[in-house]
């Protein structure tokens, strides 16, 4: 009986195209026709190359061929070779959800999802440290005033720190989506496509407008590169190449974009922002995530109780 069930799968693999590398573009497609954000799309596609190019060094090329043994040797690989723990919990995200689509797309008879037998890696539960003030400040002083590059830069550190926006959605931001008066930005597609507003403050309005004075091009996007290099759209790779850039000239430890997020949700909180107005400044849909920023400011609450507590600041009670 074994014997026969072997050769039905092996007809039936051998009859049905099972190519991970189609199936993976095929992945890709209807993520794009769902309407998925192009942040979204890139993060897919980046964790499934990821996975593809372990794969071929290993001689995997077919669907079929992954087991839950390989899919926690390529975690213990991604381990390995430097990825910390949020960054082997996408990776794992990103495979699940396209094993998972496959499964229901194809629903192959003679298959069985291996990702169901994998747990996904643990995350620490506490929040990364932030970008600090401090640094983006030294970085906007490397922005030399006047030119385009400089005044584009002060700009973008500056609204990337007041807006809390993920990186690709103030990237995707157009000239017709902001309100220069106001400083209202609307954010058109989200993560789960969902529209919502940011804002900027004085500061923030100040310096875009300074930038938008160098703009003489017919781009419709709010972040283009240099004139002398076409005024293309400002990509995510571009970004980083001025994070890198400004860090290195103001001589600080080179920011993550992401690390200005979770600047301004702290900021938001120690503030006094309650976490449902941020959850929805920040698109979230819940204050899961953003509960991990709470301990962070349990601590500043401590450390002032310890500093002004009214008992153990005052001589009237004679205790000690």
């Amino acid at each position: 009986m074994a014997k026969i069930i072997e050769n039905v799968q092996t007809k039936y693999t051998s009859a049905f195209d099972d190519s991970l590398l189609v199936w993976a573009e095929a992945f890709l497609n209807d993520r794009k026709a769902r309407g998925a954000a192009e942040g979204t799309i890139y993060f897919y596609s980046k964790k499934l190359k990821l996975f593809i190019g372990y794969c071929e060094a290993i001689a995997v090329d077919r669907i079929s061929q992954i087991t839950p043994t390989m899919i926690r040797q390529y975690l213990l690989f991604l381990e390995t070779t430097g990825h910390n723990p949020g960054g082997r919990h996408a990776a794992f995200r990103a495979l699940r959800a396209f094993l998972n689509w496959y499964d229901d797309e194809v629903e192959p008879s003679f298959w069985s999802n291996p990702i169901g037998k994998v747990r996904a890696p643990k995350v620490p539960t506490d929040p990364l440290e932030p970008v600090s003030f401090e640094n983006v400040a030294s970085m906007v002083k490397t922005c030399e005033k006047g030119t385009f590059t400089g005044d584009r830069d002060a700009a973008l550190l500056l609204c990337l720190l007041d807006t809390g926006a993920r990186a690709n959605e103030l990237l995707d931001v157009d000239l017709d989506d902001i309100n220069q008066a106001r400083g209202d930005i609307l954010i058109r597609q989200g993560k789960g496509s969902k529209p919502r507003q940011v804002y900027l403050g004085k500061y923030s309005r100040r310096a875009l407008r300074k930038y938008l004075k160098h703009r003489d091009d017919n781009n419709s996007a709010l972040w283009v590169s240099d004139p002398r290099y076409g005024s293309e759209r400002l990509k995510y790779d571009g970004l980083r190449a001025v994070l890198r850039r400004r860090a290195s000239e103001a001589k600080v430890v080179e920011p993550s974009p992401h690390d200005f997020r979770r600047a301004f949700a702290l900021s938001m909180l120690r503030n006094g922002t309650d976490l449902y107005t941020l959850a929805k400044l920040m698109g979230h849909e819940g204050i899961t995530v953003l509960q991990r920023y709470l301990k962070q400011t349990y601590q500043d609450t401590e450390a002032a109780h310890r500093r002004a507590g009214p008992v153990d600041n005052s001589n009237i009670f004679g205790l000690g």
